[in-house]
């Protein structure tokens, strides 16, 4: 893999995230309920990882890390990922999700204490500020961040960090294209918005949904990852949908200083065209900005009748 070169206005991005979610693990390596095979399919997307991003700057997984909470899943799930994050040299950030059980997310991921707390912590990946907030409610599948998270988060973010703040959480703060799902949705979005307004806090990620859709929430963009263990199949009527082992895919955000983007990257194999080979990327290197444009951009002659 070669670095690609700046083809257009825009450098290469500061930070790179891989942010996937929903994986669902079972104990045993057992296929979820509906079905897919949570092991098989999270093993698919890893393989993807390594190959679209060699620096990333962490791998955020937001939440639904296993389908019951059960100790062993959390093993599995990372005794999966850890190998790739230490082989790409970067943190894993585990966040909490309604599936999840605080106590053995605790023991079994971050080698602490099991407790019913919330699951929060604070990365500085060079400059760019990663908070995980924990958006679960101990008991229920809806989303809450209680008053006394808002409050660490309101001092966490009195101070601005150099590349500004990503916020990761479960429960996305948007409202769902699957109705029932809206049951389920957020609480407590107005008091968290005035946490957020007015901060340094550029994006939020978010999970739950197992499809992926964005929206603005308090003036900030969110972005929320499909699933890698099952996806919703939109394609039907919105009070129909139900989910399918199919569409699995991921996303990287890319950071730059004036902008965030939130690429989905599809999990498959299907044949793919051998078009842009690094030998072309070397020779389109080679012209000048003209003479890309001419190689390129132009359009042959019209066909004439």
């Amino acid at each position: 893999m070669i670095d690609t070169p700046v083809f257009g206005r825009h450098q290469p991005p500061s930070h790179t995230i891989i942010h996937l979610s929903d994986p669902h693990f079972v104990a045993g390596g057992a296929r979820h309920s509906g079905g897919a095979d949570s092991d098989g399919n999270l093993a698919h997307t890893l393989d993807t990882i390594r190959r679209v991003d060699q620096h990333p700057s962490a791998i955020v997984v937001t939440g639904d890390l296993t389908d019951f909470g059960e100790p062993d899943a959390y093993r599995r799930i990372r005794a999966a990922i850890e190998p790739v994050a230490a082989e790409l040299g970067c943190p894993i950030v585990w966040v909490a999700g309604n599936h999840d059980e605080r106590p053995a997310l605790r023991a079994e991921l971050l080698d602490e204490p099991a407790s019913e707390e919330p699951v929060t912590g604070v990365w500085d990946l060079d400059g760019l500020r990663l908070i995980a907030l924990d958006s679960s409610v101990p008991g229920w599948h809806h989303g809450d961040i209680d008053a006394a998270q808002r409050d660490w988060l309101a001092g966490v973010l009195a101070e601005p960090a150099p590349h500004g703040t990503l916020l990761a959480l479960h429960h996305p703060p948007l409202p769902a294209h699957v109705p029932l799902f809206d049951i389920l949705e957020l609480q407590h979005q107005d008091e968290l918005a005035d946490v957020i307004r007015g901060t340094d806090v550029r994006g939020i990620l978010a999970g739950h949904l197992h499809y992926s859709c964005s929206g603005t929430f308090a003036g900030v963009p969110v972005s929320v990852a499909s699933s890698t263990c099952y996806t919703m199949n939109l394609g039907r009527p919105a009070a129909e949908v139900n989910g399918m082992d199919a569409a699995q895919a991921f996303q990287l955000v890319h950071v730059r200083p004036d902008v965030i983007t939130h690429t989905v990257v599809p999990v498959a194999e299907a044949p793919t065209g051998d078009y842009f080979s690094e030998e072309w990327v070397r020779g389109m290197a080679t012209l000048s900005p003209e003479g890309r444009l001419e190689a390129f951009s132009r359009k042959p002659p019209a066909a004439r009748a």
